[in-house]
């Protein structure tokens, strides 16, 4: 059960049923500077929420406040200039990819958010039911649903997409911070029956121009590692990119006995995180397989 309820002129997403855990409405996108107002009105709220986390603003990697906290990560690459990412930061092989997406006939330009961009985002997110061998949560919405979804933080947003023949096969949409020191990739996926165009390569060619325009300091991609997992495709991606992992400190405050219950015996964990890596890999092979034989008529169509 998910709530988005406003405190202090923050809004505040409740989610859970016997532990309720509240984060800001755009965690690892939008930051406190000072928790205080909303620790204080998440108290005086009529809505029950036993544990409130948050993510603490780059560049500080040492914690900043005094509550409990474990250490999270993301993928960051700090930026000074575009011209100085392209000759020293990026990997030469992701470099010419860039290179390649050009000569491909992909053209990546900002984008205003219309009814137009929706559509093209629909039919990327309707293109293919897996992703990453795994169930692609975006298959299968509708026009109103993609635009309700991708509308969050237009008052910032930069949208970036790709086209090849004037048809969007790729997008990005980059969320600054308050401070605008930092943007965060909301979205970045691009068609996978133009892979060999590869857009992805040209999008964050884009991303880390558009920060630098706007002189933001350090564009992210979520985070570098995933729990315990020792290899992943996309991580390796960031890497060739540029972008390194930083530590950061989440902080957590129980404001109930059940929040504080949660906290000590580390019930706020899902059962994934609590599983053996060795135990995970193999049930997201048998996943992947199950995936594949169940939109194996779909797949094959696109």
């Amino acid at each position: 059960m998910t709530k988005l309820i406003n405190v202090r002129d923050r809004e505040i997403h409740v989610a859970g049923r016997t532990l309720r855990i509240a984060q800001l409405h755009g965690d690892r996108y939008k930051f406190l500077d000072d928790p205080v107002p909303v620790i204080e009105g998440l108290r005086a709220a009529g809505e029950r929420v036993d544990l409130f986390s948050f993510a603490q603003r780059l560049p500080d990697s040492k914690p900043k406040f005094s509550y409990s906290f474990e250490w999270d990560n993301f993928a960051v690459l700090p930026i000074t200039t575009f011209e100085n990412w392209w000759k020293n930061e990026l990997g030469f092989k992701a470099r010419n990819k860039a290179k390649q997406a050009e000569k491909n006939g992909v053209v990546v330009r900002e984008v205003p958010f219309d009814d137009a961009l929706v559509a093209g985002i629909r039919e990327i997110y309707n293109e293919c039911p897996i992703r990453q061998r795994r169930r692609f949560p975006h298959y299968g919405k509708d026009f109103e649903t993609v635009r309700r979804e991708e509308a969050t933080f237009l008052d910032s947003s930069i949208f970036l997409g790709a086209f090849f023949d004037d048809r969007l096969i790729g997008f990005v949409k980059l969320v600054p911070d308050e401070t605008c020191t930092q943007a965060g990739l909301m979205n970045i996926i691009s068609m996978v029956k133009h892979r060999d165009k590869v857009p992805q390569n040209a999008l964050i060619a884009h991303a880390v121009r558009a920060c630098a325009t706007r002189g933001i300091q350090y564009l992210v991609y979520s985070r570098f590692d995933y729990g315990k997992k020792e290899h992943d495709g996309l991580r390796d991606f960031k890497e060739r990119n540029g972008f390194r992992r930083v530590d950061t400190p989440r902080f957590y405050v129980p404001l109930t006995t059940m929040g504080r219950i949660a906290l000590r015996l580390k019930l706020h964990h899902s059962i994934s995180e609590r599983i053996p890596e060795g135990v995970a890999s193999r049930l997201r092979d048998l996943r992947a397989g199950w995936y594949e034989r169940k939109y194996r008529s779909v797949m094959g169509e696109a």
